[in-house]
């Protein structure tokens, strides 16, 4: 199923009176709720699965975050997720997770399982994905292309780099 926030902006009548007996306007709230989906889920090409590719900064290397963005977690991660997983994370934690870096034909997948790979929420709507373990390992450098997507088979996240230097 589908998440999106829903926005109450409009308070009952007791919501109302409360504001006014604490002398405080009314705070617009905000809650995750699922919806159905109008159209299916992005099939994922076996070919080309990955879904979320990013272009690597410097920051994201120095600070072991990768940031993504709403719609890339709203359409290509928590869509797989039960609103429990989903409500976890926006609620401040890290949901911890399994990252394998399927690297190429030339090295077998490696796993990563540890306090430095997870998915938090960042500022201004953005995300971010813990990858500290997962870019040391696959030497990733500035300007490298990277793909990723949520293996709902297996409950983890794929990686690989895609591309090395890309220039933007």
């Amino acid at each position: 199923m589908k998440k999106t926030f829903y926005y109450k902006f409009i308070p009952s009548k007791a919501e109302e009176e409360e504001a006014k007996r604490n002398k405080k306007p009314f705070q617009v709230t905000r809650e995750l709720v699922e919806i159905r989906d109008l159209y299916p889920p992005p099939t994922i090409d076996p070919m080309n699965p990955w879904q979320i590719k990013k272009v690597v900064t410097n920051a994201d290397i120095i600070t072991g975050k990768l940031v993504l963005s709403h719609h890339e977690v709203f359409e290509y991660i928590f869509r797989y997720w039960t609103l429990e997983m989903c409500n976890y994370v926006l609620a401040g934690n890290r949901f911890y997770a399994v990252i394998w870096d399927v690297g190429g034909e030339e090295k077998p997948p490696v796993r990563h399982h540890n306090e430095n790979v997870y998915l938090e929420i960042g500022p201004r709507d953005t995300y971010m994905m813990g990858w500290m373990d997962v870019a040391r390992n696959a030497a990733v450098k500035p300007n490298d292309e990277v793909g990723m997507f949520w293996q709902t088979r297996t409950g983890t996240f794929q990686f690989k780099v895609l591309r090395h230097g890309v220039s933007n």
